[in-house]
């Protein structure tokens, strides 16, 4: 059933409207749009139906939200909601739905890239090139590596079909075991997690962050890796435990980590993973191509009108798992 009454709809910009905005100001159907900051956020709630959080990684919903009197829908301009998976949250009626689906083929790109990266020793020969040293080396081939790509969902799938295309076996880990998955072929079950790693020349994390991935890459986990293997973080910092996997590097446990999320963001100055051997350190980019900010703002307008016409809404987060179910 469509709505009848116009909604109030509050957008948590953090300073900057989505491309397009116009369109949310001018349209007819609504009553009132707010753009607001994390700290206007408390005063812009009460009364509003719909709030977009386009403020990526804000956590502001969580002190504001006991001035949520009326709200149905949020949407989240991020693939991961785990910066709104808190109680009153996860407990309320309110649907939260996501921005899977824009980033999948860029990020599953960046770990083609990183992938090369590694067994061409590109970062090794820029190194040289700064320093105008001529060094012949052999490097590595690609094609009869083997990945585990931890987290099934789209981003998990766009990287094994990208892996696979050049020559990579790869495998996946996920919640439920699979042996005849289109994508991965066998998918093992998460309490495999030492066995599968203990397979893989790179292991990717492209999982959610809830209670049973947080901290899944542990110093046992690290230590059930072979010396030659890589990790590659484009999911959430959190994953990992940098404490753990910084040993690891030093003790040479495994051979480098390109990571892209961290625990802290940004990474402090401080951190011995910007110096250290073998390590690639992006901030937080692996999905941001040319047009993605549009991407997420033409996604929620797709959402808004469904949701204005009463129509199913893409991309439902199941709250008490914290993400968007398969399929």
């Amino acid at each position: 059933m469509a709505v009848e009454t116009p909604p109030r709809v509050v957008v948590l910009s953090g300073g900057a409207a989505p491309p397009g905005a116009a369109r949310l100001d001018s349209d007819a159907r609504l009553a009132q749009v707010r753009y607001v900051s994390a700290d206007e956020l408390a005063g812009a709630l009460p009364g509003a139906d719909v709030l977009l959080v386009w403020d990526l990684f804000s956590r502001a919903l969580v002190d504001a939200w006991g001035k949520a009197d009326q709200l149905r829908w949020i949407h989240a301009a991020t693939a991961g909601v785990d910066n709104l998976m808190f109680p009153e949250l996860t407990a309320s009626d309110v649907v939260l739905t996501n921005s899977r689906g824009i980033f999948d083929q860029s990020i599953a790109e960046y770990v083609l890239g990183l992938v090369l990266a590694y067994t061409k020793d590109l970062p090794g020969t820029l190194s040289r090139q700064t320093r105008h040293e001529w060094e012949h080396r052999e490097t590595e081939r690609v094609a009869g590596k083997r990945a585990l790509v931890i987290g099934t969902g789209p981003i998990g799938r766009a990287i094994a079909r990208q892996l696979s295309a050049v020559g990579l076996t790869v495998r996946g880990l996920g919640r439920t075991a699979r042996t005849d998955d289109p994508d991965f072929t066998t998918v093992h079950p998460q309490q495999e997690l030492h066995t599968a790693v203990s397979e893989a020349d790179f292991v990717v994390l492209a999982a959610p962050l809830t209670e049973a991935t947080h901290g899944m890459i542990d110093d046992a986990a690290l230590r059930a890796m072979r010396p030659s293997t890589r990790v590659i973080n484009i999911g959430r910092g959190p994953l990992v435990v940098e404490r753990d996997l910084v040993a690891a590097l030093r003790d040479g446990a495994i051979a480098g980590a390109a990571l892209d999320v961290f625990e802290s963001e940004p990474l402090p100055t401080d951190s011995p993973l910007w110096d250290m051997p073998g390590v690639i350190v992006s901030p937080h980019m692996s999905g941001d191509t040319v047009g993605w900010r549009a991407d997420l703002a033409q996604l929620f307008y797709d959402n808004l009108d469904r949701y204005l016409d009463g129509r199913e809404l893409r991309n439902i987060v199941d709250k008490r798992r914290g993400y968007v179910p398969h399929g």
